[in-house]
């Protein structure tokens, strides 16, 4: 009996997420209520307030799905032992771009969080949540950057806090972009040229070494 229990609230969090996705794709952020996702689910309110506090704590678990599948390739490039960390991290950020690109959910989701998301009211709490993502982000990146200049990858007097604030902004502006016109040219293939282009910088820019 247990396990059914916790299998069948898996199940719920399940239902929600998936109606929470929808609800946000088709009317945004701002239009809609707990109670539209409720009923998309299926579920109470009560149901929806067991498993999230709040919309905000609803959009981190949609975003935090995103992220599991490149956990590995990300904690790589952030090993000081990694032989290869900038190899890792061009990997990873290749496969962000494709996933965005080939995967409906993913796309769906990213967005949601460029174009259907507004820091208003209730999502003040969302606001917090990005701004403390995005910051522990910068963190990760300087950091695989930092191995990657002491494996002779980058050079060594690159500014890896402002490289790394460079190279978030660059792929985060390339998704924006295109999730806005998707039409305008295939991400999936232009990935490997997009990211070597950032790589490139890295490697190249002036401004970006001490």
């Amino acid at each position: 009996m247990a396990r059914k229990t916790k299998d069948d609230a898996l199940q719920t969090r399940h239902q929600i997420l998936e109606a929470a996705e929808q609800a946000f794709y088709t009317r945004g952020m701002a239009r809609t209520t707990l109670a539209d996702i409720a009923a998309l689910a299926g579920v109470s309110r009560g149901a929806i307030y067991w498993h999230f506090d709040n919309k905000a704590a609803l959009v981190q678990a949609l975003l935090d799905s995103l992220h599991e599948p490149f956990d590995a390739l990300a904690k790589a490039s952030e090993d000081a032992n990694e032989t290869d960390p900038l190899g890792c991290m061009r990997t990873l950020l290749i496969q962000v771009l494709q996933q965005v690109a080939l995967d409906p959910k993913t796309r769906r989701i990213n967005e949601i969080l460029f174009h259907k998301c507004e820091f208003i009211d209730e999502m003040c709490d969302l606001r917090q949540q990005r701004q403390a993502n995005s910051l522990d982000c910068h963190v990760r990146i300087e950091l695989a950057l930092r191995n990657a200049v002491n494996r002779g990858q980058l050079p060594a007097a690159l500014n890896t806090t402002r490289a790394s604030r460079c190279l978030h902004a660059y792929i985060d502006g390339n998704l924006a972009q295109w999730l806005l016109t998707p039409d305008a040219y295939a991400l999936h293939e232009d990935a490997e040229y997009l990211v070597d282009t950032a790589l490139d910088m890295l490697r190249h820019s002036p401004s970006l070494q001490v």
